[in-house]
């Protein structure tokens, strides 16, 4: 086997080596799923967030091996932080890959290493070019769809919708302002609007996945983005947010539960999601993985 190192390349959002990494982590994870904690819908809510730094994207690294794609160090919005997937038949290049990371990765020579716990080659590897464990977690829950209820009720007046029956932004917009605990009326300008509508157009995005609660006034009140593909046995929630004038009442819990049993019809066994927070273990959620931050010690 000659592995090769190159570059990212990719000419526009989802064409190029976006989509052939989408394919890797797909591939990656079809017998067991090996990175919970960065699923392909994570990787192409990456390529359709605004926030992300596309300037140096050139700076992701690319293993292959008879033109396949064997492995991949990336950040995720920006340098500073690095993932790595790697197929296991390729675990002697997590070397090569820190040294990836440390010469392209890095910003203004501070650097993070996401690790999973149980990868103690890589832990090794990490500690003997001088990064250290640290306080900092990523933590990755899972829900065995067939055990879990996944009834709710909504407030009278209460109602689910979805972004394939009212693609209408500017509620999207509200709810996601609001969910993230911003203040105020968020910005309704052709930018902020595009940008919201970017979110929600990625090649694999079904928008009667994408689950929201409307209130009585007809406002956007909850929201939960769902990521699922045919073929696959698990599905990955990503975003869930909720107007903090509407907690407390059942209302993420049906969004969340919505998306689940949705994808659950499309085929899903398991559902996951990068979290730790009660509220997703009251529904049925259940720790999966631990990741830890590795950070660079000069």
């Amino acid at each position: 086997m000659t592995v090769h190192y190159r570059a990212f390349f990719s000419e526009s959002r989802f064409s190029g080596d976006q989509r052939r990494v989408h394919d890797f982590l797909i591939a990656l994870n079809q017998e067991e799923v090996r990175e919970p904690g960065f699923l392909w819908g994570r990787w192409e809510w990456m390529f359709s967030h605004p926030m992300l730094d596309r300037e140096h994207l050139g700076h992701i690294g690319i293993w292959e091996d008879d033109g396949d794609i064997v492995a991949v160090a990336t950040y995720e919005s920006g340098l500073g932080d690095a993932w790595f997937f790697v197929h296991p038949a390729y675990s002697r290049l997590k070397g090569d890959m820190i040294a990836h990371a440390l010469q392209k990765l890095s910003r203004e020579g501070t650097l993070r290493l996401r690790i999973p716990d149980s990868d103690q080659a890589l832990q090794e590897l990490a500690a003997r070019a001088g990064f250290v464990p640290t306080q900092d977690r990523e933590e990755t829950a899972i829900l065995p769809i067939a055990s879990t209820s996944l009834g709710y009720t909504l407030p009278e007046g209460y109602r689910i919708a979805t972004l394939a029956e009212d693609p209408e932004l500017i509620r999207y917009n509200r709810v996601m302002w609001r969910g993230f605990n911003h203040e105020g009326e968020p910005p309704v300008t052709p930018d902020e609007l595009a940008g919201r509508k970017q979110e929600v157009s990625g090649p694999h995005v079904q928008l009667d996945l994408k689950v929201a609660v409307q209130a009585p006034n007809g406002k956007f009140v909850s929201y939960c983005g769902m990521w699922y593909l045919p073929g696959t046995d698990y599905a990955l929630v990503e975003p869930v947010a909720t107007d903090p004038d509407y907690r407390r009442m059942g209302l993420g819990r049906a969004a969340v539960l919505e998306g689940v049993r949705r994808c659950a019809a499309l085929g899903a066994k398991f559902a996951y999601v990068g979290s730790s927070q009660t509220f997703y273990y009251r529904i049925g959620f259940r720790p999966s993985a631990t990741d830890t931050w590795w950070t660079l010690v000069r």
